[in-house]
């Protein structure tokens, strides 16, 4: 047994979650419950893995359904897996990002990991070495 004990307040602080978060995935049967009972209920170590694996999983792209199914089939906390690749009738949101004439960036932020700040910078160094091949040309 894990010798770390831990609040609620705790562990939202070190998973970086809030409250109805983390009730929210012991609900849904993602996160185990506390042990003890009531007030005198604490968190373990094993809370900690399984909610940073749960947002390991949603940055790689996985669904809580996904995730749900993926608990099911015995994948644990510390394993990687890669995002998962779209399939048929898959919805997704891509931009595409006008660079210059015939060159275009088509990006899916939240696959990428990207915020609007660093998609932004992103196209910025991109239209920068465009502009410096263009000069080199002349």
């Amino acid at each position: 047994m894990s010798a770390n004990r831990y609040t609620l307040d705790e562990l939202c602080s070190l998973v970086g979650l809030p409250k109805r978060t983390i009730r929210f995935y012991m609900q849904e049967g993602l996160v185990e419950r506390p042990e003890g009972q009531k007030r005198g209920s604490y968190y373990l170590d094993t809370h900690v893995q399984q909610l940073q694996q749960i947002q390991a999983w949603q940055k790689a792209g996985y669904s809580l359904e996904r995730i749900r199914q993926l608990l099911e089939d015995g994948a644990t906390p510390g394993e990687t897996l890669a995002p998962l690749r779209a399939q048929r009738g898959d919805v997704q949101v891509w931009s595409r990002i006008h660079i210059a004439p015939g060159v275009e960036l088509s990006i899916e932020p939240q696959q990428a990991g990207l915020n609007p700040d660093e998609i932004r910078a992103l196209y910025r160094d991109i239209a920068n070495i465009i502009d410096q091949l263009k000069e080199g040309d002349d």
